[in-house]
């Protein structure tokens, strides 16, 4: 099976779970818009009614608002009851890397006021430390973002400034994003502290903590994991 149908069974699984009435946090990414493109089937189908989307991205906005999903904000409805997003590495304790595409600020924004944070996953982002598999995505501010990457490659990233056809690739916020390859993450939690506490570091790719689920498609079916 290839790796698309993967992530659609994933998603699609995760949105089964949606229920009427509820807040919904739409996340972005190439397996998460298979969510928000069942949810909008539900929705036509009339099996959900009276959701609300908080989208995670400019485009996920945008693809919601094409799909017919009514969306709102977090200062109208600040508790999300539920939130499905991909990720780019997911470790035994369903501690995440996110940011591969770059919405890594507002998907944590979103994340952090979801009373459940559902990943959406095919198996290959599993290992068993963060690191292994994929870079940590880090936002900085464009001021000086160079002393940042001096930063990271202290810390023990070799660095990369993320492009985009040419030039630097810019976020919904209109931040830079520095690609750090750490190799296996002995302490995640210790780095994530770390990156947190330095001046124009915006935010970083590490999720510690924040998921409760986990739906991992992989050619023996679909796994839910769950957060001890």
């Amino acid at each position: 099976m290839d790796v698309k149908s993967l992530k659609k069974q994933a998603a699609e699984t995760a949105a089964e779970w949606v229920e009427s009435g509820m807040v919904v946090g739409l996340g972005s990414g190439s397996t998460a818009i298979f969510a928000t493109r069942r949810l909008a089937q539900r929705l036509g189908q009339g099996e959900l009614q009276d959701i609300l989307g908080v989208p995670t991205s400019l485009a996920t906005e945008a693809a919601a608002n094409a799909l017919g999903i009514p969306l709102t904000t977090l200062a109208a409805r600040p508790r999300v009851d539920m939130t499905i997003d991909g990720a780019d590495e997911v470790d035994p304790d369903l501690n995440v890397i996110k940011g591969g595409g770059g919405a890594l600020l507002r998907e944590k924004i979103v994340a952090q006021v979801s009373a459940r944070l559902v990943i959406v996953v095919d198996e290959s982002k599993l290992s068993q430390r963060l690191g292994t598999r994929f870079y940590v995505p880090v936002e900085t501010a464009p001021f000086s973002w160079e002393s940042q990457a001096g930063f990271l490659e202290h810390q023990g990233a070799e660095v990369a400034l993320r492009m985009d056809e040419g030039r630097p690739y810019r976020t919904d916020q209109g931040n830079l994003i520095l690609d750090c390859r750490f190799g296996p993450i002995a302490d995640a939690a210790e780095l994530a502290a770390t990156l947190k506490s330095r001046a124009g570091i915006v935010e970083h790719g590490l999720f510690i903590g924040m998921a409760s689920d986990v739906v991992v498609a992989g050619v023996d079916g679909v796994r839910h994991l769950r957060k001890p």
